[in-house]
């Protein structure tokens, strides 16, 4: 599980296909290594990965066909940008809200527009996910945890502070770029106790 609060920037070194799978090295450059083991997990823009081998400040991960087909991934590049955020632990502070990392559709930046200091940017979506957004909901973007401001039949819109623009990669980003979505948890088993019924027992 992790929080959606990105803890670094890390750089894309390689993405070598192995098969129908791949292998992702990745600098965390200022993301502390020293308590991530093999075995553990890593968000990379919002993708739960497992750490298969570390050097360094160097970290490795392999990607299945299933995650290259459903994320971003499968279109990274040597020297781009992604947010990082390590797994949490039960004591840490939930700052965002509860992210699987497990990605449920790839949306698209729409449009993105100054207001005040900050930016407004909407996002659009698979339409069988926009109805698990509601405004003032929380949804994960590449990993980010953010505020829903606004929703339609397929986008929704959200407000980016100047402290996320820049300790994340949304400050790179440009309209058109594709971006993984993660809806929130709660949506989901809302809807599946909603249509469980009553217990017939």
């Amino acid at each position: 599980m992790f929080t959606g609060i990105i803890q670094a920037v890390g750089t894309v070194v390689s993405l070598d296909a192995r098969g129908g799978d791949a292998r992702l090295v990745v600098d965390a450059r200022a993301l502390d290594l020293a308590d991530v083991a093999i075995g553990d997990s890593i968000a990379v823009a919002g993708v739960c990965l497992t750490v298969v081998a570390i050097d360094g400040a160097r970290w490795a991960a392999d990607v299945s066909a299933e995650t290259l087909a459903r994320t971003t991934l499968g279109t990274l590049v040597a020297g781009v940008g992604v947010n990082l955020e390590k797994a949490l632990r039960l004591a840490d502070r939930l700052g965002g809200h509860l992210v699987s990392g497990h990605v449920d559709g790839v949306g698209a930046v729409l449009g993105i527009d100054d207001d005040g200091a900050s930016q407004r940017w909407r996002f659009r979506v698979p339409r069988a996910l926009a109805r698990y957004i509601a405004v003032k909901g929380s949804i994960c973007v590449d990993g980010t945890s953010l505020t829903v401001n606004e929703v339609g039949d397929a986008d929704f819109g959200v407000t980016l502070i100047p402290h996320t623009l820049a300790v994340t990669t949304f400050g790179a980003r440009r309209v058109g770029d594709a971006v993984n979505i993660e809806v929130d948890l709660m949506a989901r088993y809302a809807e599946r106790l909603a249509g469980a019924g009553a217990d017939p027992g």
